[in-house]
């Protein structure tokens, strides 16, 4: 039988105890979510946490068929027949998991296969495969010591600002995309302290790109190292696929990448990819590498055969940034703001998450799963319902995200009124409707 907590932690209830504060102690439980964050997680169905049936462009919730505009599979591959065999494959092969780290008996013949490939598609000296996206980040650690500077965009992915955390250099924070305020922060630098600049290549949340010639430029100027997470946009942009350095033509511009194999190659799985000597040391160093148990079987042999379609089939990039212009241009012209997005993340930007979560559900009820997205993800002030579109999405359903919004935007008035648009199903939200109160 479970023992009660201790009473000098004031705990209300815990495992059926219920005890009795004897004093005013702080306790690390005593935490909770913002009012907005409580109501939207309560909600139902939630904002956050919902258990979905997904595939490709469409997801069942409630029983209901719904456009799927929430997942990054950008050019549709998790679903792709080929994939599915290859895991399939893989898993009767190998098993499940790798059942060790990387160091110590969980590298497969497979793992390496995926290292090679990775690195000949992004012209790197070596790649090391990671558990997760997050992870290959996370491994950066050990490259930032003490006296180092890390000056780092303050719109990057939480798992760079981790990396940032674990590491032991100096940290300078510069405004989103601002060069002009990163340069100041470069300028009055220590000049002989060893530098890195680190940014996200395509911004998950906005989907605006960095501004890679100017960030090029400003490295050289002071000597720092560009790390760039290609975590968006490698499999993505770029006449290849090849990411940030192929859509703005400059492939030698940066010095490490890190990415992930869950958005463009359909799969699960991180990775870095750079100088020989770089990877070889991270190896032996990153505890994110070293701690943890490898990157399954299945999802190794997915990436690879996600690999050869992003390499043959430049189509699907094709469709996916086709899919989004038609969204971003509908949304733009029935009055919604949706930043500098020229990507398949296209925002549609509230300013308050009161209104961000409001349009969410709104947009549901029309028959279309997105994100809401507020604090920390974005800044307060630029809470916004977001879309990720994928090449896999028809015609229809651009019509039908079109739709959705329109009807959403003018019951909440963030856009003008105007002759409302047909819906494609009419009988949908009168169903979700039912369903969400």
């Amino acid at each position: 039988m479970p023992r009660p907590p201790s009473p000098h932690f004031c705990m209300k209830i815990s495992k059926g105890w219920r005890v009795e504060c004897e004093s005013a102690v702080a306790d690390i439980f005593d935490k909770q979510l913002t009012a907005v964050m409580q109501h939207a997680t309560r909600m139902r169905p939630r904002a956050v946490y919902n258990a979905l049936e997904a595939r490709g462009g469409e997801v069942f919730l409630g029983g209901k068929r719904l456009v799927m505009a929430a997942r990054n599979d950008y050019l549709g591959l998790s679903g792709h027949p080929r994939v599915v065999a290859a895991a399939a494959d893989a898993a009767r092969r190998w098993g499940a998991s790798a059942s060790a780290s990387r160091l110590i008996g969980g590298t497969l013949t497979l793992h390496e296969e995926l290292e090679a490939r990775l690195a000949a598609f992004l012209d790197a000296e070596a790649v090391i495969v990671t558990t997760t996206g997050f992870e290959a980040n996370l491994a950066l650690a050990p490259l930032l010591g003490r006296g180092d500077i890390v000056f780092s965009d303050k719109a990057n992915h939480a798992s760079l600002i981790e990396a940032v955390r674990l590491g032991f250099a100096d940290r300078r924070w510069y405004r989103h995309s601002d060069m002009a305020d990163l340069e100041r922060k470069l300028a009055v630098a220590d000049p002989d302290a060893a530098k890195a600049i680190l940014t996200d290549g395509l911004f998950s949340m906005e989907g605006d790109l960095c501004r890679l010639p100017e960030l090029v430029s400003l490295a050289r100027r002071y000597g720092a190292r560009l790390v760039v997470d290609g975590a968006h946009d490698i499999g993505l942009l770029g006449p290849g696929g090849r990411g940030v350095t192929d859509h703005f033509g400059l492939p030698d511009a940066v010095d490490l990448h890190t990415g992930t194999l869950s958005k463009g190659f359909g799969s699960i799985g991180g990775f870095l990819a750079g100088p020989a000597e770089v990877i070889h040391y991270l190896r032996h160093t990153s505890r994110s590498v070293i701690f943890t148990t490898s990157i399954p079987p299945a999802s190794a042999a997915a990436a690879l055969a996600a690999l050869t379609i992003i390499e043959s089939e430049p189509e699907r990039r094709a469709r996916a940034f086709e899919v989004a212009r038609q969204v971003r241009d509908g949304l733009r012209g029935l009055g919604f703001d949706t930043g500098e997005s020229v990507t398949p993340i296209v925002p549609v930007i509230t300013g308050r998450k009161e209104l961000a979560t409001a349009l969410w559900r709104e947009v549901l009820t029309e028959g279309v799963f997105t994100s809401a997205v507020s604090a920390p993800a974005v800044p307060e002030e630029r809470s916004l319902v977001r879309l990720s579109l994928q090449a896999t999405h028809t015609d229809e359903d651009i019509e039908r995200i079109l739709v959705a919004f329109a009807h959403a935007g003018r019951r909440l008035g963030l856009i003008p009124t105007g002759p409302p648009p047909v819906p494609v199903q009419p009988m949908l939200r009168e169903t979700l409707l039912d369903w969400v109160s």
